[in-house]
């Protein structure tokens, strides 16, 4: 599974424009309009992709899990930029992750904190 550079492109090009339309006109931009609806509206938005595209992968139809992946990426880019997360963060965490297994990561994550001395 490489990665071509034209996929980190696309990327980057949908989070500029998402980052360019917030505070712009809502009533000629979907994604203006979005940001004007608030956090949670965007929150919402994003939950329903999310369930859309679990549903379409879960019923073994690949388009419409296409279609709806590209739905739940923008959603997520629109909460990045609403919430200050720039895709050079995101990055960042998963190259921390890279080559730990999953089941260690979540077992640190849920590590309870050490007992401080008094």
């Amino acid at each position: 599974m490489g990665q071509n550079n034209g996929d980190v492109a696309v990327l980057a090009r949908l989070f500029e424009a998402i980052e360019d339309r917030r505070g712009g006109d809502p009533t000629v931009s979907r994604t203006a309009k979005l940001f004007s609806q608030g956090r949670k509206k965007i929150a919402q938005k994003l939950g329903e992709e999310a369930i859309e595209a679990a549903l379409e992968g879960a019923a073994d139809n690949r388009e419409k899990l296409i279609a709806e992946s590209a739905d739940l990426l923008y959603h997520l880019f629109v909460m990045w930029v609403q919430c200050g997360v720039k895709p050079k963060d995101v990055w960042a965490e998963l190259q921390r992750r890279e080559g730990i297994s999953g089941i260690a990561e979540k077992q640190a994550r849920n590590k309870p904190p050490a007992p401080t001395s008094l």
